[in-house]
């Protein structure tokens, strides 16, 4: 360990890299609504392993890209990200002492309260969609949260991310 220095800023900003190339990927129409908000589930890991490193701005900025990404309403996912920092931020001491098997229903709750600001901002923009189109992937990201955990804590644990 180092003096204080936060190590390992790298592998935040490479993990958030990848759940926006895996947000833009391009998929067919029947599996779109399936694929799971893998920015979010990222967004929602380092908020709870690291609140002070990975917080609101940085939820809003990769709202902010993720937006441009998809070509969507600039600030849409801006804002529905920092509805889930709050969320994420507010109960994070709480999640981290679950066991994963309980971290599930409550990464279902925190990508039910995303999804749920998403389809908010769209109805009021007048962009909706079907209901199911926002239920999916919250199903779909609750079941691959148990190996996207493992996966980005043992990146945190084997480059002392800090």
């Amino acid at each position: 360990m180092s003096n204080g220095t936060p190590q390992g800023r790298w592998i935040i900003w490479l993990t958030l890299f990848v759940g926006l190339a895996l947000a833009v990927w391009p998929l067919p129409d029947a599996v779109r609504p399936f694929w799971p908000a893998w920015t979010a589930l990222i967004l929602v890991y380092w908020g709870m392993a690291l609140p002070h490193r990975v917080n609101a701005g940085i939820f809003w900025l990769t709202g902010l890209l993720l937006d441009v990404l998809n070509g969507a309403l600039l600030g849409e996912h801006a804002l529905a990200f920092a509805v889930l920092a709050f969320a994420t931020t507010r109960w994070h001491l709480q999640v981290r002492v679950f066991p994963v098997s309980q971290q599930i229903l409550v990464v279902a709750l925190l990508l039910a309260i995303y999804e749920f600001a998403l389809f908010w901002i769209r109805g009021i923009a007048g962009a909706g969609q079907p209901l199911f189109y926002s239920v999916a992937p919250i199903v779909t990201g609750a079941l691959v949260w148990p190996w996207l955990f493992f996966l980005l804590r043992g990146l945190r644990r084997r480059h002392l991310v800090s």
